[in-house]
């Protein structure tokens, strides 16, 4: 009889440790699974701000970008633009499974008070800052000031 049981109980065990290993809903969903792609910036009209623009792809949990850094820069700060109108944003959420664009015409990255004036063909590097994530540092290629990235289909 206790042999029974005791076969019983471990079963009962293995099966639990297989439930707790992936599938749906399992670890590989619980968290974010950003990848940047399309990071660009034109090349700027002054010498003392510019643009930025890339997509965030996630395949996993939703993130929060909370905040952007770059040593071309004193100053980084993420905006939306809704209405025609600009917005200073503190934060953008990453949704699960979707995507979080920066392009001309919405969000957009302000690079203020740059320590030199980029040009064409340079490649600046730019940390983006995630809730979860942590940071990702994107080499971002200066583009001409009238490039516009083909559209996704």
């Amino acid at each position: 009889m206790n042999h029974r049981l005791g076969r019983a109980v471990a079963m009962a065990t293995a099966g639990l440790v297989l439930a707790g290993c992936g599938g749906a809903g399992g670890p590989s969903s619980d968290k974010p699974e950003l990848k940047i792609t399309g990071a660009y910036m034109p090349v700027p009209v002054s010498s003392d701000m510019a643009a930025g623009f890339f997509t965030v792809t996630n395949s996993g949990a939703a993130d929060t970008l909370t905040s952007v850094t770059s040593g071309i820069a004193e100053d980084v700060t993420m905006h939306s633009t809704e209405n025609g109108a600009m917005r200073e944003k503190k934060s953008f959420t990453v949704p699960a499974n979707g995507t979080l664009d920066f392009a001309r015409g919405g969000n957009h990255l302000m690079f203020d008070m740059l320590t030199h004036k980029p040009k064409q063909g340079e490649r600046v590097s730019v940390r983006l800052h995630f809730a979860t994530s942590g940071t990702i540092t994107v080499e971002m290629p200066v583009k001409s000031a009238t490039y516009t990235p083909k559209t996704r289909h």
